[in-house]
């Protein structure tokens, strides 16, 4: 297989100056956009179409990149038996710890009650203001979500920018070369190569990492000012500490059993989530998070098919906000849920959450689809939390992509393509 070229890499050399860094040029960005939305919102705001070409080069090449490496991936696996097991324990590692978010979420919003206290009379709550992500959310049923992995064509799964199309087209390209073998050999050398001219190219992009998450800062920040945290700022403060404990105790205890430390691994990955942070985009970090868990030692086939499948279905962040949100409005209408209640949310939410994988704004949406099943919980006390949503999804992008490196090396070590001495230079052990 053809080496890649390690992409979002800061680590140019012992003696490279500091300003040359990627994390540090992006800090610094996302600090100068700050102060400018603050000091001129008007310059803040103006802002957007910048950013908003950033998020849009990135997305440009995410459907090559995860084409390229799966294909290869499983072009180069031993056998389609290694595809099935790998895509099955993934599942299964997905749907037990993505719960698990869930129930974490539960349990600190009947603990903490952000919103207890605030009697709010649902009939004086504005619906239209999120009717918009409701009919969204109706249109996420599973069946509708199972069709829409199916693209027209294998070439409009490449254009229409479907992360789920990608692979399934992905998937069954790359069986398709296993099962012809040797003749197929010149393919999958081309494919390596194409890959290697891509990730160049996904390289070249990152450089403009700095300018993206300076512009999309300053337009949060002067559009939306820095005086509207402290509306709720209790339920913002409960939802950052939340997941900052599951990152570190959950997901720590699971990085500690695979033996890796957690607290390496978010060094290691601080170029990709100052990225997010800047950029509000979990997306904006996929290609470059596929290079660094290569160049930290996982076999390209399994992070070619885990890190794509976790964008959709191991939404960490996403599942703890969503049981947090809910039971505040609740707590926040003056609605007492019952045990069953609870836990009948609970189950909605566990199959909403996966229901409406790969929606763009999936975390809101993903609430509006929970609550139009769970009458008790009015679906007009989303009104209250918009105003804040847009600084929480930060947070859920950051533990989203933490939570997916994670799942990719506990799998890469499961599958035995764990390559320990890479993946201890790489996090500096």
């Amino acid at each position: 297989m053809v080496e890649r070229i390690a992409v979002g890499s800061d680590e140019t050399g012992a003696r490279s100056p500091w300003w040359r860094h990627l994390y540090v040029q992006v800090l610094i960005a996302i600090l100068a956009g700050v102060l400018l939305g603050a000091l001129r919102p008007d310059w803040g705001g103006a802002m957007k179409p910048l950013a908003d070409a950033f998020i849009k080069i990135i997305k440009m090449v995410i459907a090559p990149v995860i084409f390229l490496t799966l294909v290869s991936g499983i072009a180069h696996m031993r056998g389609l038996g290694e595809l099935g097991r790998v895509a099955l324990r993934a599942f299964g590692y997905f749907i037990t710890v993505s719960s698990l978010a869930l129930v974490i979420g539960l349990i600190v919003a009947n603990t903490v009650q952000p919103g207890a206290g605030l009697n709010i009379d649902p009939a004086t709550l504005d619906g239209s203001a999120v009717a918009g992500y409701v009919g969204e959310a109706q249109h996420a049923s599973m069946s509708a979500f199972l069709l829409d992995i199916i693209p027209t064509t294998p070439i409009s799964a490449l254009t229409e920018g479907s992360i789920l199309q990608v692979l399934f087209v992905a998937v069954l390209t790359g069986i398709a070369i296993a099962l012809v073998g040797q003749p197929a050999e010149p393919v999958i050398d081309l494919i390596d190569r194409l890959a290697v001219i891509v990730f160049r190219l996904v390289a070249l992009i990152m450089k403009a990492a700095p300018i993206g998450a300076f512009a999309a800062m300053a337009f949060t920040i002067g559009h939306y000012g820095l005086g509207v945290l402290a509306n709720l700022a209790g339920l913002v403060a409960t939802f950052y500490l939340t997941s900052a404990l599951f990152v570190l105790i959950v997901l720590g205890a699971i990085a500690r059993m695979a033996g890796f430390s957690i607290l390496r691994l978010i060094a290691y990955l601080k170029s990709e989530l100052l990225l997010v942070l800047g950029t509000s985009s979990s997306e904006a970090a996929l290609p470059p998070l596929i290079a660094r868990l290569e160049a930290a030692g996982c076999e390209p086939g399994v992070v070619g098919l885990v890190v794509p499948l976790g964008y959709s279905f191991n939404l960490d962040g996403t599942n703890i906000y969503m049981t947090l949100a809910a039971l505040f409005i609740a707590q926040a209408c003056g609605v007492d849920l019952t045990l069953g209640e609870e836990l009948a949310l609970l189950g909605v939410a566990i199959i909403s959450s996966k229901g409406a994988a790969g929606v763009t704004g999936a975390g809101f949406i993903t609430l509006a689809a929970t609550l139009a099943v769970v009458p008790s919980v009015p679906v007009a006390g989303m009104a209250l939390i918009l105003g804040v949503d847009r600084f929480m999804s930060e947070c859920r992008a950051l533990t989203n992509l933490i939570g997916n490196a994670v799942a990719t090396i506990v799998i890469a070590r499961w599958e035995g393509v764990l390559d320990r001495d890479m993946l201890n230079r790489a996090l500096g052990k």
